[in-house]
């Protein structure tokens, strides 16, 4: 029988610069709104998005000049790997681990490109081995933090006594971009926040507060244009369907009760959905698909309040607060992305 999965450590990071909304909306204004005769009826995403601060790798004044591919991989690299660190080391201290105690690093991220990949560039640094095993992850998005924290625990369960740290890094807002004023842009520039998600897991038959007990995903076809990245000369090009809210509410249910059926679980186990999420309406959407009743969502209002999107880490910053709170005996965490896909993991409390 395989040993469960112990979840026993798990920390999030956020770079230093604050972005107030209403300093973002201002700003968004002088570069976007002489060239978009639409831009103040879409402004109004700033008010209902439901945040207050974000989190970003530069100062409000690097995002109003025009960036290339080389600045913003730069920028991407240096905040990317700083993070990194201090959500590692952070979750490692939560686990009672040391660095040279992980044997597998799962790295997810999606908003920028490293080659070597993240945990190569840090772990001279970090103190990790010469021969932990590598797992760069990208292309998830929303869902990263989700599957990565469900590749890592069947990585845990198929090697029983590895420590695996997975490490998820998403630097959003490198993607705006002044030059393209388009609804999307504006959306995107009234989400994106920047922060880091790290977490360590054991399958060595101890005892600890929560295990994972399995994981699923599922994806809808012909869906590919719901969310995702454009690849343009300037940069990254966000891809919004505002059909996301509506999508969600309508599909999230049945896959979800999907993925319960192939773990031999039901939707009536759950105590605690911890959700990704992705903007207010979102949340909403959530709720409705998901039969909790509006307003159930706390935790997932306040990190979106606090942090705005950070893409795949945002989840966790929400189960990070639930833990802190106190979970239920079962919860499940689920997030979703670019595919279009649905993710989700089973969380147990010890009892």
């Amino acid at each position: 029988m395989d040993k469960p999965v112990t979840l026993l450590g798990l920390a999030t990071a956020v770079p230093p610069h604050i972005l107030k909304q209403s300093d973002v909306v201002e700003r968004a204004r002088s570069i976007f709104a002489g060239r978009m005769p639409a831009f103040e009826r879409l402004a109004q995403v700033f008010e209902t998005a439901g945040i207050d601060t974000r989190q970003a790798v530069r100062p409000i004044d690097w995002y109003e000049q025009p960036r290339g591919w080389p600045e913003r991989t730069q920028a991407y690299l240096d905040g990317a790997c700083t993070l990194f660190r201090s959500a590692a080391l952070a979750a490692l201290e939560k686990a009672n681990c040391r660095p040279c105690d992980v044997d597998i690093v799962v790295t997810v991220s999606s908003t920028g490109i490293a080659t070597p990949s993240l945990e190569a560039r840090v772990a001279d640094e970090l103190g990790l081995r010469p021969d932990v095993a590598r797992v760069p992850v990208f292309g998830l998005g929303c869902a990263g933090g989700v599957t990565g924290l469900a590749l890592a625990a069947r990585l845990a369960r198929a090697e029983p006594g590895r420590t695996v740290l997975m490490v998820t890094v998403e630097l959003c807002t490198l993607s705006f971009r002044g030059d393209a004023p388009t609804k999307a842009n504006i959306v995107a520039t009234a989400l994106f926040g920047d922060g880091a998600a790290a977490a360590v897991l054991r399958a060595d038959g101890k005892p600890g507060p929560l295990t994972v007990r399995g994981a699923g995903e599922h994806r809808w076809p012909d869906t590919l244009g719901i969310m995702g990245w454009d690849i343009e000369d300037e940069g990254l090009g966000v891809i919004f369907d505002r059909s996301i809210p509506p999508f969600a509410e309508e599909n999230i249910g049945p896959a979800v009760d999907g993925i319960l059926r192939r773990l031999d679980g039901q939707r009536r186990d759950i105590g605690r959905f911890v959700c990704h999420p992705g903007g207010a309406k979102v949340i909403e959407a959530l709720e409705t698909g998901l039969a909790l009743g509006q307003g159930r969502l706390v935790e997932e209002r306040e990190v979106l309040r606090a942090h705005g999107n950070m893409s795949a880490p945002t989840v966790l910053f929400v189960l990070e607060r639930c833990i802190a709170a106190g979970l239920p005996a079962r919860s499940l965490v689920t997030a979703m992305g670019p595919g279009f896909t649905a993710s989700a993991a089973i969380l147990d409390r010890a009892a």
